[in-house]
C-alpha cells in the first residue's frame, strides 16, 4: 500500500513537470509566431512562457522548477535548429531562474493569488513582471555578448525589448491563469447577456483601434474600465490579453497606427501600450475586487451587530404588575 501511493506521488510529480514543460514549449511556439528582429536578437513583444512559469510556481511551489527548465530548454534547442550553443544554454538557465526569483519575491512579501487586494496587483507588476523580468533580460542579452552573437554597442537595444516581452508576458499571461483557477459552470443569476456584449465590443473596438490609420488606441481604455468594474479580473484579464494580441499582431504587420515606423520604434510603442493596458486591466480589477470585499465584510459586521444588540436589548414584561385591582387588600 505505501509503495502504491509512493508511485503514484511520483508519477503525478513527473506527469506535472512534463505538463509544465509542454504547456512552456507550446507557448513559446505560439509567442514566436510574431517574433522580431532587434539588432540580429530574436524577441518576442510578448513571450507567455514567463507568465505560464509564474503562475505554474504560483500554483504548485517551488517544486513547478524542473517543468520550466525543461521546456526553457525545449523552446531554446527548437530555436537553434537541434544544438545548444553556450549562449542558448545561458538563455534557458535565465527563462528557468527569473520566474524563480520573481516566485520568492512574491512569496517573501505575501502576495496572494485571489489577487482580491490592490497591494497584490501592484507587487504583480513591480516583483513580478518588472522585477523579475530584469533577470532573464540581463542574463540572457549578456550570454549573447559574451558568445559574439551580440555587439556590446547593441546591448541595451535587445535588453530593452527582451525585458519588455517577459514582463508583458507576466502582465498579461499569470492574471488570466490565476482567474482560470476560479473558474466554474455558469449559474442562472450570472450575466451572460453583459458578458457577451462587452465580448462583441472589445473584438471590435480592438479592431477599429489597432487597424485605423487614425490614433484611436485610446478606445481601448473605457472597454478596459467597463469589463474591471463590472466583471473585475474575470473580465479585464481576457480583454487585456486580447487587446495585447491584436496590438502586436497589427504591430509587427506594420498595419494602422503602427505604419511607417521601424521595427525598433513598433517594439517601443508596443511596450508601452501593453504595459498601460495591463496595468490598467490589473490594477482597477484589484481595486474593485478589494471595494466589495470591504462592502461585504462591512455589512456582514452590521448584520453580526444588529443580532448582538437585539440579543442584549432588555425585554418588555409581559405578565403585568404583581397584584392587581382585585389582589389588592382590603375591598371596597
Amino acid at each position: 500500500m505505501i509503495r502504491s501511493q509512493e508511485t503514484r506521488r511520483r508519477t503525478v510529480a513527473v506527469l506535472r513537470i512534463l505538463g509544465i514543460a509542454a504547456a512552456y514549449y507550446f507557448s513559446g511556439r505560439l509567442g514566436l509566431l510574431r517574433q522580431v528582429e532587434v539588432e540580429g536578437a530574436i524577441v518576442s513583444p510578448l513571450w507567455p512562457p514567463t507568465g505560464i512559469s509564474l503562475a505554474a510556481l504560483l500554483y504548485l511551489g517551488i517544486r513547478a522548477w524542473p517543468g520550466i527548465a525543461l521546456g526553457a530548454f525545449l523552446t531554446l534547442i527548437t530555436l537553434s535548429g537541434g544544438h545548444l550553443s553556450l549562449s542558448g544554454s545561458g538563455i534557458a538557465a535565465a527563462n528557468t531562474v527569473a520566474p524563480l526569483c520573481a516566485y520568492l519575491a512574491l512569496r517573501a512579501v505575501g502576495f496572494r493569488t485571489e489577487l482580491d487586494r490592490l497591494r497584490d496587483g501592484v507587487m504583480l507588476v513591480f516583483l513580478g513582471a518588472m522585477g523579475g523580468m530584469l533577470v532573464s533580460a540581463t542574463i540572457g542579452s549578456l550570454a549573447l555578448v559574451l558568445n559574439g552573437d551580440l555587439g556590446a554597442d547593441n546591448f541595451w537595444q535587445v535588453w530593452s525589448a527582451w525585458w519588455a516581452g517577459d514582463a508583458m508576458g507576466v502582465l498579461m499571461v499569470t492574471p488570466l491563469l490565476l482567474v482560470l483557477r476560479r473558474a466554474r459552470l455558469p449559474r442562472k443569476g450570472d450575466r451572460w447577456l453583459e458578458a457577451s456584449a462587452l465580448a462583441v465590443v472589445a473584438v471590435g473596438v480592438t479592431s477599429v483601434a489597432t487597424r485605423s490609420p487614425l490614433a484611436m488606441i485610446y478606445l481601448l481604455f473605457p472597454v478596459l474600465v467597463w469589463a474591471a468594474l463590472r466583471f473585475q479580473l474575470a473580465g479585464s484579464a481576457p480583454c487585456s490579453l486580447l487587446m495585447s494580441v491584436m496590438a502586436i499582431i497589427a504591430g509587427t504587420g506594420r498595419a494602422g497606427p503602427f505604419s511607417g515606423n521601424t521595427m525598433l520604434q513598433v517594439m517601443l510603442n508596443l511596450s508601452i501600450l501593453n504595459a498601460c493596458v495591463a496595468l490598467t486591466a490589473l490594477l482597477l480589477a484589484a481595486i474593485v475586487t478589494e471595494h466589495n470585499n470591504i462592502m461585504r465584510e462591512t455589512e456582514l459586521a452590521c448584520e453580526e451587530l444588529a443580532a448582538l444588540v437585539e440579543e442584549l436589548a432588555p425585554r418588555p414584561d409581559t405578565d403585568g404588575p404583581p397584584g392587581g385591582a382585585e389582589g389588592l387588600p382590603g375591598g371596597a
